[in-house]
């Protein structure tokens, strides 16, 4: 792969210092034209859904190194959805509530919704947008949080015609992918709930576009 363009400007305006790296002469930038090979190959493997560990032996590199790379990736990717929803004039057709439940749990045939991952979802400007919500508060009467659990399993928000809404496949859509991580860590959920809405929202050469922007910005 050969580096026309500067990662950091986007500028044509290259030439080859001694050492072999590159320097842009619009921003004065310079850098490893092998590493901004390895960076956009990671960065396309991720928008593949090619997991860190098949990554780092396709490429002969360290699995620690891609593995924080690809949360890099996810950090980064929630900075951009946040700001890309709240800078839109927001056209909210629909929202809905969603519980989410590990694979553990789901084998649990007493589960709880107190046990779940409480995620609101927004349908606005042809994109999907989540918020993760506070766990459900629990009563200190188990009959009332009994009582509780019903109420919301019969009135959680939701939309009309929410089996055919972009919500209920998206909510399908992040059951799936979810499965190729065995388990998921709750403290690192949200990071992986924001990848896929961004996998959702943006076709793979977009997805790939947009990355190495927020990689280099």
């Amino acid at each position: 792969m050969e580096i026309k363009l500067c990662p950091y400007c986007k500028s044509k305006r290259l030439y080859t210092l001694k050492n072999n790296y590159k320097k842009c002469s619009f921003c004065n930038k310079k850098f490893s034209p092998k590493k901004i090979e390895t960076d956009y190959t990671i960065i396309e493997f991720f928008c593949n859904n090619i997991n860190a560990n098949k990554c780092a032996k396709i490429l002969d590199i360290n699995y620690r190194t891609v593995q924080n790379r690809y949360t890099l990736f996810r950090k980064l990717i929630t900075n951009f959805l946040e700001e890309e929803h709240y800078a839109s004039i927001q056209d909210n057709s629909s929202y809905e509530e969603y519980y989410y439940f590990t694979n553990r749990e789901k084998k649990n045939k007493k589960k709880s919704l107190y046990d779940a991952i409480n995620i609101l979802g927004f349908y606005s400007n042809r994109r999907i947008f989540t918020l993760l919500m506070p766990k459900l508060p629990t009563y200190d009467n188990e009959e009332d949080s009994k009582s509780f659990e019903k109420y919301l399993k019969w009135h959680k928000i939701h939309s009309q015609n929410s089996y055919t809404t972009p919500l209920y496949v998206f909510w399908k859509y992040l059951e799936e992918n979810l499965k190729k991580y065995k388990g998921v860590d709750k403290e690192n959920f949200f990071f992986y709930l924001k990848e896929c809405e961004f996998k959702f929202n943006y076709l793979q050469n977009k997805q790939i576009e947009i990355l190495k922007e927020i990689y280099y910005k």
